[in-house]
């Protein structure tokens, strides 16, 4: 008898816990890297499905004027959370933003070298004496030239021209031999749609040190660990549900912007993106920054060294 007033006490007590959590909404604002596309599933599902409400947040997505400024705005404190990407928080930590990762979106690389098939350019050594196109500079030097290093070249063999956005235009007219910074599940598809085939080169297999392509960060001084636990569950539990039920999720997350988003580029990256979801947003490996920050350390991208301990906290 004792036993069961004891558990019907806890259950009560974990009911109540709910309602409180239910009646006190957090709001919380998060603005993306770029505007909605299917690297944000979990994100549109989490908010068309309610997993956002059921964890008691009322969150406000917004999509940036400026791909730079998502991390400053969170720095600054006007904004709650952003995505963003680890080699650009790693260096952010160490120019002295004050910031912190509080999950992962994708966690792995999509960033990818890319030429075309019609140009022979089947190898990282045929590119000596050719032209990559970029569209933002920044660590090009370092993940450009490790991955040209791994085939007995440098960066001085080649020239890089900034093609601003238009990376597979570019090299689809013939402007440049190849393109950096091309994601594989979007600007691949892209070509192909367009009667190209592309010739796909990826820095985790070309010497570049693996990393989180799509992270989430929150200010290091003044964010709210508890709201963030609720995110992450429900970034989880959205992730879970467009694994079970990937064609179902596609439909409620068109459904977020039907004019921009449902067409056929992007139905090709919403199946080539699946996989590269976090399946535990949450979870963090610390060797894996601190591998990766002496990466950026080593080619002079950063010149301190953050130590991943710091910026890395348990959510």
């Amino acid at each position: 008898m004792k036993k069961l007033i004891v558990n019907t006490l806890l259950t009560l007590a974990t009911a109540l816990a709910a309602g409180h959590a239910l009646a006190q909404t957090q709001k919380l604002t998060l603005m993306l890297d770029w505007f909605v596309n299917p690297n944000h599933g979990p994100i549109v599902i989490a908010q068309q499905h309610g997993y956002f409400k059921e964890q008691g947040l009322d969150v406000t997505i917004q999509e940036p004027a400026d791909p730079s400024t998502p991390a400053k705005l969170v720095a600054a404190g006007k904004v709650d959370l952003a995505v963003s990407y680890q080699p650009s928080l790693i260096m952010d930590i160490a120019q002295g933003l004050p910031l912190v990762r509080s999950g992962t979106l994708i966690a792995t690389p999509l960033n990818s070298l890319i030429t075309l098939q019609k140009s022979g350019i089947d190898s990282l050594a045929k590119l000596k004496g050719k032209t990559i196109g970029i569209s933002i500079a920044g660590n090009e030097e370092a993940t450009v030239g490790t991955m040209l290093h791994s085939a007995g070249l440098s960066i001085d063999d080649v020239k890089i021209v900034n093609v601003g956005w238009a990376l597979s235009s570019s090299l689809a007219s013939g402007k440049v031999d190849a393109i950096w910074g091309g994601l594989r599940n979007f600007e691949k598809n892209q070509l192909i749609t367009e009667g190209y085939q592309p010739v796909m080169f990826y820095p985790e297999e070309n010497g570049v040190p693996n990393y989180d392509e799509l992270i989430f960060v929150a200010n290091a001084n003044k964010h709210n660990k508890e709201a963030i636990r609720a995110f992450n569950t429900a970034i989880e539990e959205a992730t879970t549900y467009i694994l079970n039920h990937p064609d179902q999720a596609w439909q409620e997350f068109i459904a977020y912007a039907p004019d921009t988003l449902d067409n056929k580029l992007n139905k090709m990256a919403w199946q080539d993106t699946l996989s590269r979801f976090a399946l535990r947003p949450a979870a963090v490996e610390v060797a894996r920054y601190d591998h990766y920050a002496r990466f950026l350390l080593e080619h002079k991208i950063i010149t301190n060294l953050p130590e991943a301990k710091d910026y890395l906290p348990t959510f």
